[in-house]
């Protein structure tokens, strides 16, 4: 990933060189800078190679339970993860700080079989507590 962030920072470095010398610097930085940085922040959110086969087979065409016209899944905010049963309903653990999520019951897949038996997440990285689906795993 490193590499790619470097490269992509070279690129950035030659076409400010370029956009300077006909005095377009400020909208070619802004552009390239926009460019990089979400390329640099997809790259560091994308899914494990180890789990490509579920993000294609159940991850890929999962919707949300509570709207069932919005996927759960934007090709980064899918995951294996632990859960946890307590009082107060389903807990899951976010990859990106292990902080344990409540789970909304609306959020809950109750009408899809579960792929591989795990429990999965579907939230986007630290910014509250909000949660798009999940699914409970056996043996939880």
């Amino acid at each position: 990933m490193m590499e790619s962030i470097g490269a992509i920072c070279a690129l950035i470095a030659v076409c400010l060189v370029v956009a300077d010398k006909r005095n377009e610097f400020i909208p070619w930085f802004l552009a390239f800078a926009f460019v990089a940085f979400g390329t640099a922040a997809a790259m560091a959110h994308d899914h494990p190679k180890q789990d490509a086969p579920i993000h294609e087979k159940f991850y890929k065409n999962w919707m949300m339970p509570d709207a069932p016209h919005i996927s759960c899944c934007h090709e980064r905010d899918c995951y294996p993860t632990e859960a946890r049963k307590t009082p107060a309903g389903w807990e899951a653990k976010r990859r990106e700080d292990g902080q344990w999520l409540r789970i909304p019951d609306g959020k809950i897949e109750r009408n899809r079989d579960n792929p591989d038996g795990r429990n999965h997440l579907c939230a986007p990285p630290p910014d509250g507590d909000r949660v798009y689906c999940f699914t409970i795993g056996g043996g939880t």
